[in-house]
């Protein structure tokens, strides 16, 4: 399978690479980063995520990719900022499995200047008009606000009656609570 490649403006969205993993794991598996996605990774935790991305590459031939900024100049040139991505929805109780998902999760230096936003576009766009996608949900908890404020200024519409709780989690990281947005609206008013 050839290795995808998206570019924007400011950042290559990439398959991993072996040695990207300890770099990811070293900038985003801090407390902040981690606040709202179920607490910091063990070495256990850590490889159990490596694997569901590879595994989910290999079943749906795109997943999470690694987003790296632009070796131009710009704030953290050249670095490994996170990862931003598509993913059929698997969890647990999910009431959304088998849809395309959104999701991203950013080191905090990076944080406050669009890159997430820059990111998800580009993963949208990718969803609606290489993978085929009707719609494209994303989830989080009540309290990250800044993740559900992405979602807003996605244009994504806040789907109540699809919230769920994932057992594999205790509160504040149990509730789910989802966003979507239709191909359609995503033509129609997408964001700049």
């Amino acid at each position: 399978m050839a290795e995808f490649r998206l570019e924007t403006e400011r950042l290559v969205l990439r398959d991993w690479r072996d040695e990207d993993w300890d770099v990811f794991f070293e900038h985003t598996n801090t407390p902040a980063v981690m606040q709202w996605l179920g607490g910091v990774f063990d070495d256990e935790s850590r490889e159990a995520q490596r694997a569901r991305v590879e595994n989910c590459r290999a079943r749906n031939g795109f997943c999470f990719w690694l987003v790296e900024r632009k070796s131009d100049g710009g704030h953290l040139a050249g670095e490994m900022l996170g990862f931003c991505g598509l993913k059929r929805a698997d969890a647990p109780g999910s009431s959304v499995t088998g849809e395309i998902e959104i999701g991203w999760r950013f080191r905090e230096e990076s944080w406050g200047r669009g890159y997430a936003k820059e990111a998800a576009i580009a993963a949208l766009d990718a969803a609606f008009d290489r993978f085929d996608a009707e719609r494209v949900v994303s989830l989080t908890v009540e309290g990250n606000a800044p993740s559900w404020g992405l979602m807003k200024r996605l244009g994504m519409t806040r789907r109540p009656e699809l919230d769920y709780a994932d057992d594999r989690f205790e509160p504040p990281w149990r509730d789910m609570i989802l966003y979507d947005i239709a191909r359609d609206e995503w033509r129609e008013d997408r964001p700049q």
